[in-house]
């Protein structure tokens, strides 16, 4: 098959990954299946940040699937790592797991409650529908299967064979200075040192330090199940091998070549994946990517020891959330991708990864932000429709909205969901009164059922009952404010009564908008119709004031949901009630 032409626009990073992974997959293995990979270790919450590791090449792969190669993208579940430490904020645990620490997650028990047979599977499965709502292709593959199958036996027999040179090839980036120990004049926040730590494996031991020499394979004892072990002898004759349990003593000695309880350590396992996949195309972190880290000591170890081609491996900068430091799954409360597919639809989670380079890092909102997130995915869903969208942005709406399997689903009517939060605020779920109000939102064009609205709308209920605090939810008055009603002067009982004689003519969201915004123009002697320029300055001033008596006088508080909305939420009778001077 022919590469197709390459991308001339120099903005939209995941086409020319497609046309670089293409043109390798081809000189590498022509007519054979382009292979991407992943890789994700279920040892606590899988968050936001990972789902980087998943949607880089993920979109790299959809591209070349659209242009008729058959692709295969591999997640590699790492649960046959070993379990580092308890994580924090894990519902169903306590400090009793410690005493799991250096098993395999697959042997390490599921939180209590858990339907999962054990550690690892808790965490995959949110993970996996995840996956599947983004409509993210995979050929899923557990290492806990593949090492204890002996799927990898040959390759560890032969990194056995030349454990020596493998040794060699790390002591090069041993005698290196890790980075990050001169003094600096730049202060360095939380973050910056959480990432210089790494996720954990990355920061793995090579297999040094034994007294009885190099071994780039490490068992896990027969007897505890922990990976504290240290092999003591082998014979490459006979693969026999010794090893010593430092945490239980137990010692044993096994035939390498029919035992299937160890695995090569993450320096070696890695660049020995590459090789036995074939992968032409595997992102990494930025804990992956320093000098002496994995990536680049496994592209050398993959060349020399396994006889194979380092993956064309883009570093991928840190996702964040807003108002939170670097997501890291050994704290507590990271949010996760379902976490976030409770407050956003798929597409738009989706566009988030599509629209950044893997080199730039962005954050995901949580807070109010994420309203104006879904303003800016209006506003080009807008573009896109009327064609005046720039290519690149095209082609990332592209990617967010649909695979090469075809279109995510959409909400048939996607409201604002600055509206619908302010809706679900208001009314609290209450499925009638919403229903009333999303169909006052445009007369001419009334929604006649929710559905009409979902699953935006539940997305944005959701939010609004997760993530927005107790104090800041709004509450309609019940009865009127009498003492600042009779409080107010002359102007401030004309701005009232000339709202409230304007309710039954303006009672739509662009209607009531105009009105809201009006009074204060009609009272400075103006048409309710002038435009800013035509108007002095002084007439913003009086729309805030404005503004914050008709908040005050409905929910108590100089600020609250968009005036025109929380009029429509309220209801014209009640607003009578309350704003009648």
């Amino acid at each position: 098959m022919s590469i197709v032409a390459q991308s001339t626009d120099t903005t939209d990073w995941v086409s020319r990954y497609a046309d670089e992974v293409i043109a390798e997959s081809e000189r590498r293995a022509p007519g054979k299946p382009v292979v991407v990979a992943s890789g994700l270790s279920p040892s606590g919450p899988i968050h936001l940040g990972n789902l980087r590791e998943v949607m880089t090449p993920h979109l790299v792969a959809d591209e070349i699937r659209r242009r008729g190669y058959e692709v295969r993208h591999l997640i590699s579940w790492d649960d046959y790592d070993r379990y580092r430490k308890v994580p924090a904020g894990v519902p169903g645990i306590d400090e009793s797991w410690a005493q799991h620490i250096g098993k395999p997650l697959t042997s390490v028990p599921a939180p209590a409650g858990s339907a999962y047979a054990n550690w690892a599977e808790h965490f995959k499965a949110a993970m996996t529908e995840a996956l599947d709502e983004l409509g993210v292709e995979y050929d899923g593959i557990s290492q806990t299967a593949q090492y204890t199958s002996g799927v990898y036996r040959e390759q560890i027999l032969h990194a056995m064979k030349h454990r020596g040179d493998i040794d060699g090839i790390l002591d090069q980036y041993r005698t290196k200075k890790a980075p990050g120990k001169k003094q600096s004049q730049k202060p360095v926040d939380e973050a910056e040192l959480e990432a210089a730590e790494g996720s954990g494996a990355a920061s793995e031991d090579d297999g040094s330090g034994g007294t009885s020499g190099y071994f780039p394979y490490k068992p896990y004892c027969g007897a505890c199940e922990k990976d504290l072990t240290t092999v003591t002898s082998y014979d490459d004759e006979s693969t026999e091998l010794s090893y010593v349990c430092a945490e239980c003593g137990h010692s044993e000695t096994v035939r390498l070549s029919e035992f299937d309880r160890g695995k090569l350590v993450w320096k070696v396992d890695w660049p020995m994946r590459w090789a036995y996949e074939g992968v032409i195309f595997e992102p990494s972190g930025v804990d992956h990517s320093s000098p002496g880290s994995s990536f680049v000591v496994g592209g050398q170890i993959v060349r020399e020891i396994f006889d194979g081609v380092q993956p064309i491996g883009p570093m991928y900068a840190f996702v964040g959330i807003s108002g939170m430091a670097k997501m890291s799954s050994s704290k507590g409360g990271v949010p996760t991708p379902a976490d976030a597919l409770k407050i956003m639809e798929a597409p738009l989670l989706r566009w988030l990864y599509a629209r950044r380079k893997p080199n730039q890092s962005f954050k995901i909102a949580f807070d109010q932000e994420i309203q104006r997130l879904y303003d800016e995915w209006d506003k080009l869903e807008s573009k896109v429709a009327d064609g005046s969208v720039l290519p690149a942005d095209a082609a990332a709406h592209s990617r967010a909205v649909r695979t090469a399997a075809g279109e995510l689903p959409r909400t048939p009517r996607p409201l604002p969901y600055r509206t619908l939060a302010s809706v679900a605020d208001i009314t609290a779920g209450a499925e009638d009164q919403t229903l009333r109000i999303l169909r006052d939102l445009d007369p001419s064009d009334p929604i006649t059922a929710l559905d009409e609205a979902r699953p935006r709308l539940d997305r944005a209920e959701n939010w609004i009952t997760t993530q927005v605090p107790a104090d800041a939810r709004t509450v309609v008055r019940s009865e009127p404010d009498t003492e600042l009603l009779s409080s107010l002067d002359d102007a401030g009982r004309e701005s009232l009564r000339l709202l409230l004689e304007g309710l039954d003519s303006h009672w739509s969201l662009d209607g009531l908008t105009h009105l809201v915004y009006g009074v204060p123009k009609v009272q400075a002697g103006f048409s309710a119709d002038a435009t800013a320029k035509e108007l002095p300055a002084e007439i913003k001033v009086a729309q805030r004031s404005f503004f914050a008596l008709l908040y005050r006088l409905l929910v108590t508080r100089e600020t609250g949901p968009r005036l025109p909305t929380l009029l429509l939420a309220v209801g014209a009778d009640r607003v009578r009630k309350l704003l009648a001077a």
